[in-house]
């Protein structure tokens, strides 16, 4: 069929229109991205080469930290006796942390302390996320810190809100913690855990725990809103 010229103007006119939403569609997402990139930053804590940024403290004094705690192929692995903790040299508040764990050989135990204080003792001050095999997620405070979340005030644990999702000896699970304020959310492969309101305290220093058996973790960095 041979188009009259009237009708070729008004399919081209709906041509160049659709064209025209899409590509303002696709504008604005570009410019949503951008804004929402430039309003945030990641800072990377562990820079996948060494160890520089971090100190440590072992139960036992006279034991080698550079055997216990080592870097290779961008990974940390922890051997997780002697007791202990790797701790960032900084302090950080108002942030969402990004890790990555496994167990290589076997299901064993580990925590991770946010907002942890100075001075370094084997229990510190600080709210420990649990790596413990089944029990991912968990609250325990330490040192005195507290949280509305903690009724029994006569035990230190609280307990994750859902069913572990944790992966088998050798995958790597992904946990991302976010700290805002008084509040801290816990997310294990992609489900949310646990929930904390009216923490006790709101910055500190990050530890990665030695204790058990071995702990590999990768791709430890924090996320949060430019100041």
């Amino acid at each position: 069929m041979k188009l009259k010229p009237v009708q070729i103007t008004v399919v081209l006119l709906a041509v160049i229109t659709v064209l025209s939403i899409s590509s303002c569609g696709r504008s604005k997402t570009k410019k949503s991205d951008a804004a929402s990139d430039s309003a945030t930053e990641k800072i990377q804590i562990f820079n996948g080469k060494n160890l520089n940024n971090w100190t440590f403290f072992l139960r036992d004094p006279s034991a080698d930290v550079s055997k216990v705690f080592t870097v290779q192929n961008n990974v940390i692995h922890i051997t997780g006796d002697p007791f202990g903790y790797m701790r960032t040299r900084d302090s950080y508040s108002d942030y969402t942390l990004h890790l990555e764990w496994r167990y290589p050989l076997e299901l064993s135990n580990s925590g991770v302390f946010v907002h942890a204080q100075l001075p370094d003792t084997i229990w510190p001050r600080c709210i420990e996320v649990q790596l413990k095999a089944g029990n991912a997620g968990d609250f325990v405070c330490m040192g005195g810190s507290d949280m509305n979340e903690r009724v029994d005030k006569s035990v230190r644990v609280v307990a994750k809100m859902a069913e572990s999702t944790e992966k088998s000896v050798g995958e790597w699970n992904t946990m991302e913690i976010t700290c805002i304020g008084d509040n801290i959310d816990v997310i294990v492969n992609g489900v949310l855990m646990n929930k904390a309101t009216g923490v006790s305290i709101k910055e500190g220093h990050i530890c990665l725990q030695s204790e058990g058996k071995d702990i590999e973790f990768r791709n430890v960095y924090l996320a949060r809103l430019k100041k």
